[in-house]
């Protein structure tokens, strides 16, 4: 039997400049990403009533908890003429917590928190003790002021993070409290760093090894670390034995999300049992 894997966030709606509504959000990117590396995928989210973004979703899911909302998380995203974005939080659905997880997916082993517009309660880390917990923490790491406007927001809780085994971040996501990355990797057993085409940094119990990613054309580089991220958490049991070869899967299927436009960057399932052959290399 496959392994099961749950993720809990947001999905999103992702307004492009040319008005369309796209399907976005980590946990999107992830669950496709999951799904293509052979783990059979839940899904716990919010989104408003009978959004169509979610039926593009769902081919790829064995199950999907959807919190009511009347509205499903919506984001904008604006560039100036010499390409710096400006990230508006356009409407949010509802929140997630402990109680709105299945009583039958408690024993998933394997849990990836995937807070997007700080939507996951802190709760959530603690209710899978026996389960190998991932945290992707953008967001909490960012909040909406009262124009929907997306900022940064420092977060670092001990208590939080005695619960999560891996956390896989951008060093984009902690550019104003750099601070912050050392302090995760003396705080779990896996912190994983992506730097973009510089590849990125592993730390196990804060010892640091850097790795490479493959240099190929951007097309757009939106969901590359969500997809990272699954990867990392679909090799998660080897960790320990090939800590080399899950980042040369985790960065291989991250770099090929960038040669194409948004949640089609996901990996298909040809690509994904192709990276996986990289765990055996030396």
């Amino acid at each position: 039997m496959r392994a099961a894997c749950l993720v809990i966030g947001h999905m999103t709606a992702d307004l492009t400049p040319e008005g369309e509504r796209r399907l976005g959000g980590t946990a999107a990117y992830a669950s496709r990403t999951a799904h293509a590396l052979g783990l059979q995928v839940r899904l716990l989210t919010s989104v408003a009533q009978n959004e169509p973004l979610l039926e593009d979703l769902r081919p790829g899911l064995q199950e999907v908890c959807v919190v009511p909302a009347d509205n499903t998380s919506t984001f904008e995203n604006l560039y100036d003429p010499d390409g710096n974005r400006t990230q508006i939080l356009r409407t949010v659905a509802a929140p997630l917590g402990p109680l709105d997880v299945p009583s039958a997916w408690r024993e998933t082993a394997l849990v990836h928190l995937a807070p997007l517009t700080g939507e996951v309660d802190y709760g959530l880390a603690a209710c899978f003790p026996d389960a190998t917990v991932m945290l992707t923490p953008q967001g909490w790491l960012r909040s909406r002021d009262e124009d929907g406007l997306v900022r940064f927001r420092h977060w670092f809780d001990a208590d939080v993070l005695r619960h999560i085994d891996i956390v896989v971040l951008s060093e984009e996501d902690v550019a104003d409290a750099p601070e912050l990355e050392p302090a995760f990797a003396a705080e779990v057993p896996w912190l994983f760093v992506t730097r973009a085409e510089r590849g990125g940094t592993c730390y196990r119990d804060g010892r640091p090894y850097n790795y490479e990613t493959p240099q190929l054309p951007v097309t757009n580089t939106t969901g590359a670390g969500d997809v990272f991220a699954a990867a990392v958490m679909a090799c998660s049991n080897q960790l320990e034995s090939n800590m080399a070869g899950v980042c040369r899967v985790a960065a291989r299927l991250g770099a090929n999300t960038i040669t194409r436009p948004w949640i089609e960057g996901v990996p298909t399932k040809d690509e994904a049992q192709a990276a996986l052959m990289l765990l055996e290399q030396e």
